[in-house]
């Protein structure tokens, strides 16, 4: 047995013993080197209650090359890209250690949900949107942990209750206001192409009031 094999091996036996980080690591298609790692989210944070999966690749030359990692839950997050779940963590790249280990990382993993850098992005049009309205970001945050990852949701930490069939809001998830969105869709645009507008517009909180109509129906018209 190589000693990349011998490492990984005796990484997620020491996980699988661990009953208290709730930090949950197996294996994809029953390679050692292709697996999928989860943890809750953090408590206190939008993404509180929900459940987050980890697609991780074990590189030939780890430990001393990082391992590769992407979320396969999908995040709303300045360093996790709401597209494809990279991931912009330094550890995952220039500041990696050999002595860091699966668990340690996806311990980081879980508090960089804790502590976005919007300063240094992987998806610039969150990292705009929680740099212009934090309380906005964090509505559209809890709202995807709720659809994407199982989480709890706005009403039901209220106690009210809100049923599955009725969360897929593609307004929500954009992190948008339906009366800005009723508004451009009441001039003849299709819906989903103000939605995509108003996105990479940034059309969130103080912006608002930066951006004129007219800059956003010359968008919707391109």
């Amino acid at each position: 047995m190589d000693a990349r094999l011998r490492r990984v091996n005796k990484e997620i036996a020491d996980c699988k013993n661990d009953k208290t980080s709730n930090i949950r690591i197996e294996l994809i298609d029953e390679s050692p080197f292709h697996l999928k790692g989860s943890f809750p989210g953090p408590d206190g944070t939008p993404y509180e209650g929900g459940h987050f999966e980890v697609d991780i690749v074990i590189p030939e030359s780890y430990p001393f090359q990082p391992v590769k990692m992407k979320f396969i839950t999908k995040v709303y997050h300045p360093n996790i890209s709401s597209a494809s779940g990279a991931i912009c963590l330094d550890i995952l790249k220039d500041a990696w250690s050999p002595v860091l280990t699966l668990k340690s990382t996806l311990i980081s993993l879980q508090s960089l949900l804790c502590s976005p850098e919007p300063n240094d992005p992987q998806d610039a049009e969150v990292a705009k949107h929680y740099s212009t309205s934090k309380s906005s970001f964090e509505d559209t945050a809890i709202y995807w942990t709720q659809i994407y990852a199982g989480g709890p949701g706005p009403k039901e930490k209220k106690g009210k209750g809100l049923s599955r069939s009725d969360v897929r809001d593609e307004v929500a998830i954009a992190g948008l206001e339906k009366a800005h969105v009723d508004q451009f869709e009441a001039l003849g645009f299709q819906r989903s192409k103000v939605i995509d507008v108003l996105r990479r517009l940034n059309y969130r909180g103080a912006n608002v009031a930066q951006i004129t109509d007219d800059r956003v129906v010359e968008e919707l018209l391109k």
